[in-house]
């Protein structure tokens, strides 16, 4: 059953009742809101995990809307599907310019809904995950698509990949970690790159997060260091990587269970495979050396 808050926004939402008793029905909080300036009121209170937004209201607009949340540091990652019967090619333009993800035409079909919903829940929850990830320090996180393109790089990722791409540094980087495909039955690609200044950049790739796209950790490696770190030679999978970046930052285990979604014994579970991979026997001691390679 699904956990999700959905945010819907609409001047006549009962005209969406039955798209909203089938996501009720699915177990997901549906929030109601008339207009473009009560959804935004409502984000004071709670920040759902997407919105469902009309396009066009008394008042503020559904674009507007959707570019004042974008323009919040505290909402922006929050994915926002339009819903409108507009549907020339200038309309869907303005959502998307507006930072909207998705387009759904009037008269929506839930089942088609759920399913967008489902996948942009799922690649926000991922690039907030590389965010917090980039926050432990030290890395760069960078999402390739289905399409082997860079679909967003963090701050620090652009500038390790222009320094050792120049001058094509995104064409040329994408095809670097694109060729590196993985599978199910080998252990995530390891990729290094000379920089100019005699560093290394190392590149793993934490796994795949819907829609044909791949998530890499990108780090630096000292001049002359001719292994990889520890951290990154333990080869842990995408999800020990996420529980352990969660407990390095202090999260308890059951901290560690509601965020990712999971049990706390699947989270101790995945601990003890962490401790075995990194050669601890302490949660202290994996904590400890996850904050000293990661910052």
């Amino acid at each position: 059953m699904s956990t999700a808050v959905i945010l819907l926004v609409d001047d006549q939402p009962e005209t969406l009742g039955a798209l909203a008793q089938a996501l009720e029905a699915d177990g997901t909080t549906v929030l109601v809101a008339h207009s473009g300036e009560a959804a935004l009121q409502r984000l004071d209170l709670v920040t759902p995990d997407a919105i469902l937004m009309d396009a066009l209201m008394p008042g503020l607009s559904g674009f507007e809307t959707c570019r004042a949340i974008k323009a919040h540091p505290a909402w922006q990652h929050i994915p926002v599907i339009f819903m409108t019967g507009l549907s020339e090619t200038t309309h869907i333009v303005a959502g998307f310019e507006a930072g909207g993800v998705d387009y759904v035409v009037k008269p929506v079909r839930a089942a088609e809904v759920q399913v967008r919903l489902a996948t942009h829940m799922r690649n926000a929850r991922a690039v907030r995950l590389a965010r917090e990830a980039v926050d432990v320090g030290g890395h760069g996180v960078v999402v390739v698509d289905g399409r082997g393109r860079l679909a967003w790089q963090s701050p620090q990722a652009q500038r390790w990949l222009a320094e050792a791409f120049a001058p094509e540094a995104t064409q040329t980087a994408a095809a670097w970690l694109a060729g590196a495909a993985d599978t199910a039955d080998a252990p995530a690609p390891l990729l290094q790159r000379a920089m100019p200044d005699g560093r290394t950049l190392v590149a793993r790739q934490l796994g795949g997060i819907g829609m044909g796209e791949a998530m890499w950790l990108l780090s630096l490696a000292a001049a002359g260091e001719a292994t990889p770190s520890r951290l990154a030679s333990a080869m842990l999978t995408p999800r020990e990587t996420e529980v352990l970046s969660w407990v390095a930052k202090g999260k308890t285990n059951r901290d560690v269970a509601d965020i990712l979604g999971m049990s706390p014994r699947t989270v101790n579970k995945h601990l003890e495979h962490v401790f075995e991979k990194l050669g601890v026997e302490t949660r202290a001691a994996a904590a400890a050396l996850a904050s000293r390679e990661l910052g």
